[in-house]
């Protein structure tokens, strides 16, 4: 379990850093900032590869967090790159990633000095 909880915390840091990258952002400014949008999507396709290298037992014992929608992002990003919607990649960042947060927080043990 020891390496799933290197997934889950790199999944959890990389989450708050979309949340901090993202904290009262406006659509407006999300539409207009490619360069925002870019950074926002390879970090939302960081935490889905984290997520598809926690294991099968985890995943199940933690019902809570969405791993097939959040390994599927990873997947429509990589490999259905021409196609991603500004709009699914909008509400990730402003409607799914504070609670996978929240989730993540209650299962990742705290890091040790």
């Amino acid at each position: 379990m020891r390496d799933d909880n290197v997934y889950l915390g790199h999944m959890l840091d990389t989450a708050r850093k979309i949340c901090a990258k993202s904290a009262g952002l406006e659509r407006a400014r999300f539409d207009a900032d490619e360069d925002l949008r870019l950074a926002l999507l390879h970090l939302v396709q960081i935490v889905g590869e984290a997520a598809g290298r926690v294991s099968a037992q985890t995943r199940a014992a933690h019902p809570e967090i969405l791993w097939h929608k959040i390994t599927g992002m990873r997947h429509k990003i990589v490999h259905d790159y021409m196609d991603i919607s500004e709009n699914a990649l909008w509400q990730v960042v402003t409607e799914d990633l504070a609670p996978l947060v929240a989730a993540l927080e209650k299962i990742v043990p705290p890091e040790t000095p």
